[in-house]
C-alpha cells in the first residue's frame, strides 16, 4: 500500500506541476525556450488522448512516467523562480476552484497531428519497400 501511495502522490505533484506550467506559459517573463517547451509539456500531458495508450504493454506509461517528468524537469529548470512561484500560486488558486486538471484542444490536436505523420510515414516505408522486392 506505500507504494501505492507515493505513486499517487507522485501523480498528483505532476499534475499540480503541469498546471503550473501552463501559467508559466502566460506570464510575461517567461523566456521564449521555456515558454516553447511549457506550450509542449502542457498541451501533452491535458491531452485528452495519449500519444502512445495506456494499452500498449510498457510502451504506454513510459511517456507518462519518463517522457512527461523529464520535460517538466528541464521546463521547471529554465524558467525564472520569480515565475514558478508567481505559477505555483495560480496553479494552487486552480485547484481549489476547479479541483480537476483543465483539458487541452491544442494537445488533442499535436498527438492527432504526429499520429497521422506517423501513419503517413509508416504508408510510405512499406509501399517503398514493397515495390523494390516486387
Amino acid at each position: 500500500m506505500i507504494v501505492v501511495d507515493q505513486l499517487k502522490s507522485w501523480a498528483k505533484a505532476l499534475k499540480k506541476n503541469v498546471v503550473m506550467l501552463w501559467f508559466a506559459t502566460q506570464h510575461p517573463q517567461t523566456p521564449w525556450l521555456p515558454k516553447v517547451i511549457c506550450i509542449f509539456v502542457v498541451a501533452y500531458a491535458l491531452s485528452p488522448i495519449d500519444l502512445i495508450p495506456d494499452f500498449v504493454p510498457i510502451l504506454g506509461f513510459l511517456d507518462d512516467v519518463i517522457l512527461l517528468p523529464a520535460l517538466i524537469w528541464i521546463a521547471l529548470r529554465l524558467i525564472p523562480e520569480k515565475v514558478i512561484s508567481e505559477s505555483a500560486l495560480k496553479s494552487d488558486e486552480w485547484w481549489i476552484t476547479h479541483q480537476k486538471k483543465p483539458k487541452s484542444k491544442l494537445g488533442l490536436i499535436l498527438v492527432l497531428v504526429i499520429w497521422l505523420i506517423c501513419g503517413v510515414g509508416i504508408y510510405y516505408y512499406f509501399k517503398d519497400t514493397s515495390s523494390l522486392s516486387g
